[in-house]
């Protein structure tokens, strides 16, 4: 078992080593591109730092043939990534993260609260939804819903995810950077996350029989929080210089493409709806999810002017109590098998 854990920190480390450099090449390419800064700020900013949680569960559902540790990497990583804002309001200063954010993140975080919603209904529905093919009937909707949620998104905070993420450009200084290096450096760090990630899920389901803790419990929580690496990285990075209100949009931005992930993996798992195939403890991760969200939505709205306890808002400690209640419920009611 010690061995399993040696790999799992070196595969941990890889990814965020990788992801790390994704996230500022990806920004690289943008600003040298012409891609346009607003559209990578949203999304190639939270698809790039979401991409261990793709390519490990898409190893899971082709490769090791382990849904459940696909499922628990996405909804752990859902509330993983809201839990970080906690982290982040510690570091805000005396004032409250969301107490000057802006309003607009109301609207990511209200298609995730859709999104996550439509999970955690198909994974209780179980059988009881008729598939389309092998797909379950929740793909197209995701898929769909996603689409719509980041177009809104974007169009609603154009000129202020452009701004955002020039800062982060302007702060980082990528004028000695070349396109072709760019590209090749980006490229490596690419491969060095989708080798880890490939690795990832194998380790994970080797942990769950060794430790029997079960695939949920492992998946959403030792997977979640190593594929989640790279958005605390680069959620911290973007607050250090200020951006707070970047740091906020990536988070949501991860978790709506966490959920769009899923609906990928559930077109590569051939033996089936995906949903249909996993553990039902899964819809308790994403309920919390969607409890978590609700605490931002509210936080967002309220305004909360002042911390009350160890540098924390309420809404910060109500986070980070959900995400410890989350864990102790899957622990609870982990797999023994």
């Amino acid at each position: 078992m010690a061995l399993t854990w040696i790999e799992f920190a070196l595969c941990s480390g890889l990814i965020v080593y990788g992801g790390m450099n994704l996230a500022r090449y990806g920004d690289v390419i943008a600003e040298k591109s012409g891609l346009g800064r607003a559209w990578i700020g949203l999304i190639l900013m939270a698809s790039v730092t979401s991409l261990p949680e793709l390519i490990t569960g898409l190893s899971s559902v082709t490769i090791a043939d382990a849904p459940d540790i696909a499922l628990g990497d996405i909804m752990g990583s859902c509330v993983f990534n809201l839990a970080i804002i906690s982290l982040m309001d510690i570091m805000h200063g005396p004032a409250p993260i969301f107490s000057k954010a802006e309003h607009g993140h109301v609207l990511s975080a209200g298609f995730g609260v859709v999104l996550i919603g439509v999970a955690a209904v198909s994974i209780l529905a179980h059988d009881q939804l008729p598939p389309i093919g092998w797909i379950g009937m929740y793909t197209p909707a995701i898929i769909v819903i996603y689409g719509i949620g980041m177009r809104s998104v974007f169009l609603f905070n154009k000129k202020k995810i452009a701004t955002f993420v020039g800062e982060i450009a302007e702060a980082a200084r990528y004028d000695h950077l070349s396109v072709r290096e760019t590209a090749t450096k980006y490229a490596l760090n690419a491969a060095v996350v989708v080798f880890a990630a490939l690795w990832l899920p194998f380790l994970g389901d080797r942990l769950a029989v060794e430790t029997g803790l079960g695939r949920s419990f492992i998946g959403t929580i030792f997977v979640a929080m190593t594929t989640s690496l790279p958005e605390l990285v680069v959620s911290l990075v973007a607050l250090r210089i200020g951006a707070a209100d970047m740091a906020i949009g990536n988070l949501l931005g991860s978790n709506l493409f966490n959920i769009f992930i899923l609906a990928v993996d559930d077109l590569f798992y051939l033996r089936g709806s995906l949903l249909s195939s996993v553990s039902q403890n899964h819809a308790i991760t994403a309920f919390m999810a969607v409890i978590m969200t609700g605490i931002t939505m509210i936080s967002l709205t309220y305004r909360l002017e002042k911390k009350i306890f160890l540098r924390l808002g309420w809404d910060a400690i109500a986070l980070i109590a959900g995400y410890g209640f989350n864990m102790y419920l899957l622990y609870a009611l982990r797999e023994t098998k």
